[in-house]
């Protein structure tokens, strides 16, 4: 049936015999806007995808045997027939090099202890960036054409449809390096030139999960470990996304796990299993969000139950109910400061009266590059009055911290204790203003001076807390 098939020359030249040769693919007819297309595999989603992307046509095929469309295809393009076995042997190398670039670039990336990689399709390039220590810089810059079939390695590794490129995914990469696990969460998403893919890698050998490492002082130590340990209320974290919040969370869980407690998380996603800890994965598809979570773990006899983020009233308000009836609850808010999530909760219809008998202690936090050994120092710290951009030291850049200065980041934090003082002025729904004086009365330090004092002890530099805090 195929031998008997015209093929005119419009219909030919959509495709290039490198192309058709490579893939046994043989263009048949245009009718209508579609293509139709005669294949070996009718379930080849990925390649019917590639050609409807690089024609811009519908397609639809015909399944032949391999043997009749290769025939057919030496008629039409009798020229490249002699080298279909070197074409074919090109487009396996060029598949084997796109999984042994994508494999480089992951084991890299893990290396230099990167949390994210960007895989970004640009007007005229491919490019893949990392992010280390909160900021990301390019590593490769690649043709555009390149971007699918990287794009579709990333994909099928991360069991993801590689035909689907309208709609965001999301999937999972088990990734195996130097013997040890990683796993890699994996998100695409379109845009006007192609699908940008990002993974995050997490990398639990580089968690730190004890609450001393995490750059508490001494001081705000204390307060943590005595709040994390009573027998029930509410302990908020705030900041913004990437500030390390979870990290802090899973730290004071470790804490204080014990074979005498039930410790229950509902997060979106899970980022790290906790042995030990039972943990559910909020499912939106089939309605299972925190607050259903929330009601199903009442009744799961918990003592502890950490929310991976509070974002409306009835999550709030159930979470506060849990807090006041014997369980210790932790959870997340996004507000730049610790005071500001009383206003938060307040904002989202939760009574003044609830949050003050519930709430015992806020944390604000974020991270902030940590200087390398290489660093130096800016002014004899025993000159006086200095300005602030003067003190401590400065990054200088070495091959141990690839010529950035930062090796590393740890978390500054802003805590504040609800002490009667504070429960009182909640309760009375006074200012923020107020609040915030009665707590400087406590000790309260907002973020900047607590990063201040890294700045002094040679930890980071004056213009990293700069740029992650605010006055």
């Amino acid at each position: 049936m195929l031998d008997s098939i015209q093929i005119s020359h419009e219909v030919k030249s959509i495709l290039s015999p490198k192309f058709a040769f490579a893939h046994n693919v043989l263009p048949i007819d245009i009718k209508n806007f579609t293509l139709h297309l005669a294949v070996q595999n009718q379930d080849d989603l990925k390649l019917i995808n590639d050609v409807s992307f690089e024609t811009g046509y519908e397609i639809r095929v015909s399944e032949f045997p391999a043997d009749v469309i290769l025939k057919k295809l030496k008629e039409l393009y009798p020229n490249y027939s002699n080298n279909n076995e070197e074409i074919i042997k090109e487009s396996l190398d060029s598949e084997q090099s796109n999984i042994e670039f994508v494999n480089q670039v992951i084991a890299n990336a893990i290396n230099l202890k990167a949390s994210d990689i960007h895989f970004e399709t640009l007007e005229t390039a491919f490019r893949v960036r990392y992010r280390i220590d909160g900021h990301l810089s390019e590593v490769s810059n690649l043709p555009k054409q390149r971007h699918l079939s990287i794009s579709s390695r990333l994909k099928i590794m991360a069991n993801l449809d590689i035909s689907e490129k309208r709609r965001p995914q999301d999937g999972r990469i088990k990734f195996i390096y130097k013997g040890h696990n990683i796993d890699i969460r994996v998100s695409s998403l379109p845009t006007g030139f192609g699908e940008k893919i990002v993974l995050r890698i997490l990398d639990k050998s580089q968690l730190k999960l004890d609450l001393k490492l995490l750059g508490l002082s001494e001081s705000q130590y204390k307060i943590l470990t005595k709040t994390i340990t009573a027998p029930y209320g509410m302990v908020l974290v705030t900041g913004p996304t990437g500030s390390g919040k979870t990290t802090t969370l899973y730290a004071a869980l470790k804490q204080i796990h014990s074979i005498e407690k039930n410790i229950m998380t509902i997060e979106d996603p899970i980022e790290y299993n906790i042995d030990g800890i039972n943990q559910c994965n909020v499912k939106s598809d089939i309605g299972f969000d925190f607050a259903k979570a929330l009601r199903s773990f009442l009744r799961q006899d918990p003592n502890v139950i950490m929310v991976g983020e509070i974002r409306d009233r009835e999550t709030a308000e159930i979470a506060i109910r849990a807090s006041l009836t014997g369980h210790l609850v932790f959870s997340t808010l996004h507000t730049n400061d610790s005071i500001s999530a009383i206003t938060r909760l307040i904002d989202m219809g939760i009574e003044p009266f609830l949050i003050s008998a519930s709430l015992k202690l806020i944390v604000a936090q974020r991270l902030v590059r940590t200087l390398c050994s290489c660093k130096v120092l800016k002014r004899n710290l025993t000159q006086e009055k200095l300005k602030p951009h003067e003190i401590g030291y400065k990054n200088v850049g070495c091959n141990s911290c690839n010529n950035t200065g930062f090796k590393g980041r740890t978390s500054i934090f802003e805590i504040l204790e609800v002490d009667e003082k504070i429960t009182e002025l909640i309760s009375n729904n006074v200012s923020v203003t107020k609040i915030r004086e009665a707590a400087v009365m406590q000790g309260y330090k907002i973020l900047r001076e607590a990063g201040m004092e890294k700045v002094r002890d040679g930890i980071t530099t004056y213009e990293e807390v700069l740029q992650e805090t605010m006055l």
